[in-house]
């Protein structure tokens, strides 16, 4: 057994005593229990690298005060009984209080408590629309965990890897190569960060660009984790109408305020579905340089587009280093790889490398080390192409179901890209009633309403597909249809 023990060679006080000292403290506070045998002076000694004789002298004095007994022929150990009341005292009881938000809590604090709940109903359901989970049955989880096993099998460069808070660097050499091809992204591997998921990056954006009192122009409806990572930085939040075009940029030039950021998720507006076109894309950059305003593009579900080319992401087509860009995988491979990207102008790196290394220093490296062989051996793409397919007949499943049994009670919003639908049902029903009806027949249903800042719209919804088999969709769409014509 060894003994997680530090002793302090500059201090003046004798490393006997230190060792007594420490020895006892671990006694009181539990961690050594009654019967429990020590080791030897010999091998204690060895491995703090002190005299026997310290050691020694050491647990003598601790069996002169009743801790440790020795016994002939076996060794030291913790005395059945010790001599300090401290270990018959009763535990203490943790007491809960409410915070005082007023003397403790900083304003990022107190704007958390304002926010409320930051997470969508997770019940169990026969049939769960829940968005945005991928079909993690259809990963190939042996290839993936060869790539890992490659490199466990090297298991000093894991543990001598130097922390690099931009994150692996042929992990950023691979990605620049992928988002270049696939995106028209025009960055170097430098202006690559890998993030813990799209979450940290819209973190590290809000602290290190908004102070409290600014301005932020996003999509209405948007994403809910955005809006309260800038509320929680006590900014203010401009919503602007999402049309069939996407973003309005058109709203956006009638606002006199200056905003520091707009944020945008152009490829799959979320939770419309909407693309942002050509024309908007290119207005949106000009009103960005005229205004002098960073454009934060989230690139969500860009990789699932069915039957359309796909137009160049914002950044790739920008002139003025007015965009930072948000990736992330976990929609892609499976949502407990928390790895994601940023791609921001040159003159930011350094600043988001510092912010980084503050946060966290660095996200797990085996998973960087692994995902580089991935992408690089061909396996990432093909995989994107194999669920590209797949998630094309879910969706058409879905939107036949809705067809089949709703007609037209039911406009389906979007456009034909992403993992999930949003649509707007023709019903009298307030949207909790229509929740709990589906409930009760065992499907689980998300109502869009939360993701306006100004909730005014009833019956609409958005329905994840990517997890369920075509049979669970028509099955669940019939089951939602029938509850409300009763």
């Amino acid at each position: 057994m060894d003994l997680a023990i530090h002793l302090d060679r500059t201090s003046t006080t004798p490393l006997y005593q230190q060792l007594t000292e420490k020895i006892r403290t671990v006694v009181l506070e539990g961690r050594l229990k009654p019967n429990q045998k020590l080791p030897s002076s010999r091998n204690l000694a060895k491995s703090l690298n002190i005299s026997r004789s310290t050691v020694t002298q050491s647990y003598e004095q601790l069996e002169s005060e009743g801790y440790l007994e020795t016994r002939r022929g076996s060794g030291t150990y913790i005395c059945q009984t010790v001599p300090d009341q401290w270990l018959n005292s009763q535990p203490i009881e943790p007491v809960t209080t409410k915070i005082d938000k007023d003397s403790t809590l900083s304003q990022f604090g107190t704007n958390l408590i304002s926010i409320g709940s930051l997470k969508v109903s997770e019940s169990d359901y026969e049939i769960s629309f829940r968005y945005g989970d991928p079909a993690v049955e259809y990963f190939p989880m042996q290839q993936w965990r060869k790539f890992l096993a490659r490199h466990c099998e090297n298991s000093t460069a894991l543990l001598n890897y130097a922390p690099d808070a931009a994150g692996h660097f042929p992990l950023r050499v691979e990605i620049a190569d992928y988002l270049g091809r696939s995106r028209a992204v025009r960055c170097t591997p430098e202006q690559i960060i890998i993030i813990n998921g799209s979450q940290q990056a819209l973190d590290l954006i809000a602290r290190l660009i908004l102070d409290s009192g600014d301005w932020v122009a996003m999509e209405e409806p948007g994403y809910l984790g955005a809006r309260h990572c800038f509320l929680a930085q006590s900014a203010y939040i401009q919503p602007i109408a999402v049309n069939s075009e996407g973003l309005s940029v058109e709203y956006l030039r009638n606002y006199r305020q200056k905003f520091k950021f707009v944020y945008v998720t152009p490829s799959h507006q979320f939770p419309t579905g909407v693309t942002l076109s050509l024309s908007q894309r290119i207005a949106l950059l000009q009103w960005a340089e005229k205004t002098d305003t960073l454009i934060i593009e989230d690139d969500y579900d860009s990789e699932y587009r069915y039957g359309e080319k796909p137009i160049p992401a914002l950044q790739g087509m920008d002139r003025s280093q007015s965009v930072i860009y948000i990736g992330t995988f976990s929609k892609i491979l499976f949502p407990s790889l928390r790895i994601g990207y940023l791609v921001v102008p040159p003159v930011w790196i350094p600043i988001f490398c510092k912010a980084k290394w503050l946060c966290d220093r660095f996200c797990p490296i085996l998973e960087q080390y692994a995902l580089t062989d991935w992408i690089g051996s061909g396996h990432f793409e093909r995989h994107i192409r194999r669920m590209r397919h797949l998630y094309h007949l879910r969706r058409q499943a879905l939107i036949q179901a809705f067809e089949k049994y709703f007609g037209d009670r039911v406009t389906i919003l979007g456009a034909n890209a992403g993992i999930h639908l949003m649509v707007k049902i023709q019903t009298a029903l307030p949207d909790n009633t229509i929740i709990q009806k589906a409930a009760a027949v065992g499907v689980g249903l998300i109502s869009a309403r939360r993701y306006y800042l100004q909730p005014q719209h009833q019956g609409e919804f958005i329905f994840g597909y990517a997890q369920l088999e075509e049979a669970q969709i028509e099955q669940g769409i019939k089951k939602l249809s029938q509850v409300l014509k009763s």
